[in-house]
């Protein structure tokens, strides 16, 4: 228990392929360390369980940040995984690699071995797409994914109404063209998410050189001269120390990963002082540069008893959805939260899509209250590249304090355009005929909402996270990076991050696959360090 080859904090979407590849070849002992427990819910296998999940504190975060500047003093929520799996367990499934500048974009900051073309492959590896391998997909590897495995004609209705207002069909948004409107790739099949816990995990620690702790809180990364040698953690009210022979790997999340690192007196020198923390490498950039995507939705009533307000709001269609999965693994329950959606170009000095649709087909005032008693749907947008910068920073030298966050949505003018016109073109989908012929009623943001003004202020008082924040340990080679392009924490030896936190840019798109990418990518890292 005491010593391993490499230790890993996080069982999440990065964090599950690195110890999958790690253990692989039999070579290398690996720890695997995780807060949360076990995915034992029934709720974190079925795809509609999301709903359950999104703020079930047993296997969830539930962060939120501090009073937002720009959004009248709101503290927004952010779920995060807690559990085996990570993320990946209670996340919407949607699958989406971005654009293909995203990454080139990275390797132009200096990032070699980060352009679309280098992590093409390691996005092939990891897919597993259940019809088969092309030039852009791969078909043999761990995460199944699928499109359509729920879909009704509502779902066709909103396609119609994208193509009405001028948009073209895109059935494959991780294909050649992201621009267009269609039916998401989900990572789940045969009526069950594919999580990294079930995808990598379950089969790295039937390995004997695996060992996986869960309910282990880490407290600090162990370093001695100048070297990352383990993780000081706490275990049913015992304080442990792990030590790792060849590296850490922190793979905690964009949450996480920095707070980890400012923990063990990683980070802006000043601010760790100020918390009585012993400087050991003074690194500003830790818990700086955090992206996230914001993003504003309305809801409508609509006659069309198709949606999955009508299949949960009542007893004899909560049985029927139960037994249609319970007996084949159809029906309702196979419902990701957004199965279609679309990506737009809004703004004028866009070249490429600038913003994403999710359609719902379920509609809320609260997630803890459930779906509404009426037959209701929801259309939700978000910018894909926002230009707001915040931070993440610890408050107190207690690893079970979470840490400070502040996002600073809408803290640019062209955040703040872009959510204006992402309101406007919610609202365009809305009136055209082929959505307009079963609304009705608007519930949000409401008929008054018209002007400018109108959809920004409401932007403000109802605009919530999208869930993808990323950059925390931002990697480059200027002063304000953590990471080097080999993930390796700038002036600590033996110590890596891999995880959202690295991605020096938001992607345009849910950020599942990018995390999955980086965690199959960095093994490679690893292992080709380890064989030296």
């Amino acid at each position: 228990m005491d010593e391993f080859d490499f230790v890993v904090v996080g069982a999440g979407s990065s964090g599950g392929p690195i110890v999958d590849r790690l253990t692989a070849g039999g070579r290398y002992s690996v720890l695997l360390l995780e807060a949360g427990p076990e995915a034992r819910s029934r709720w974190l296998s079925i795809p509609a369980g999301f709903a359950k999940t999104f703020l079930d504190p047993a296997v969830n975060w539930k962060f939120r940040t501090e009073a937002e500047p720009e959004l009248g003093g709101r503290r927004i929520y952010w779920p995060r995984g807690k559990v085996i799996g990570g993320s990946s367990a209670i996340n919407g499934m949607v699958y989406i690699r971005g654009l293909a500048s995203d990454y080139d974009q990275w390797r132009q900051m200096g990032n070699e071995g980060w352009s679309f073309e280098d992590c093409l492959p390691y996005f092939r590896r990891l897919e597993g797409y259940i019809d088969g391998e092309t030039a852009l997909h791969g078909g043999e590897g761990p995460v199944r994914i699928t499109q359509r495995d729920y879909a009704n004609e509502l779902g066709d209705t909103f396609l119609a109404a994208c193509t009405e207002v001028g948009l073209e069909s895109n059935d494959d948004f991780n294909g050649p063209e992201q621009i267009g409107a269609g039916y998401y790739h989900a990572t789940a099949s045969d009526g069950r998410r594919s999580s990294t816990g079930r995808a990598y995990i379950a089969p790295a620690r039937r390995r004997s050189n695996c060992k996986v702790l869960t309910g282990a809180l880490v407290e600090r990364v162990v370093i001695e001269d100048g070297r990352a040698v383990g993780i000081a953690f706490s275990h049913r009210g015992r304080s442990r120390i792990a030590r790792a022979r060849r590296e850490v790997i922190l793979s905690a999340g964009t949450v996480g990963s920095p707070q980890i690192l400012q923990l063990s007196g990683i980070g802006s020198g000043a601010h760790l002082s100020a918390l009585g923390i012993p400087v050991v490498r003074d690194l500003p950039g830790v818990g700086e540069n955090l992206q996230d995507h914001f993003c504003v939705r309305s809801t409508y009533k609509t006659w069309w008893r198709l949606t999955l307000n009508d299949d949960f709001s009542t007893f004899p269609r909560r049985v029927s959805a139960a037994l249609l999965y319970a007996l084949a693994r159809v029906g309702p329950l196979t419902a990701s939260p957004a199965f279609a959606g679309a990506f737009v170009k809004l703004l004028p000095q866009s070249s490429e899509p600038d913003t994403q649709i999710h359609f719902f087909p379920w509609s809320v005032d609260r997630m803890d209250q459930g779906p509404h008693p009426f037959s209701g749907f929801t259309i939700l947008a978000n910018q894909s590249r926002p230009e707001s910068r915040g931070h993440i920073r610890i408050t107190s030298r207690d690893a079970a304090t979470a840490p400070a966050i502040v996002a600073n949505y809408l803290s640019t003018e062209t955040d703040r355009r872009a959510v204006i016109a992402a309101g406007k073109f919610e609202r365009l989908l809305a009136r055209s005929s082929a959505l307009g012929r079963i609304i009705t009623d608007e519930m949000l943001p409401g008929v008054e909402v018209w002007s400018d003004e109108d959809f920004l202020d409401y932007a403000r008082r109802e605009g919530q996270s999208a869930y993808h924040p990323v950059g925390t340990c931002r990697m480059g080679h200027d002063a304000e990076s953590v990471v080097d392009p080999q993930l390796r924490v700038h002036g600590i030896r033996g110590l890596r991050v891999a995880d959202a936190s690295v991605m020096p840019t938001l992607i345009s798109g849910n950020t599942n696959a990018a995390c999955m990418m980086i965690g199959e990518k960095v093994s490679d890292l690893i292992l080709a360090d380890a064989q030296r």
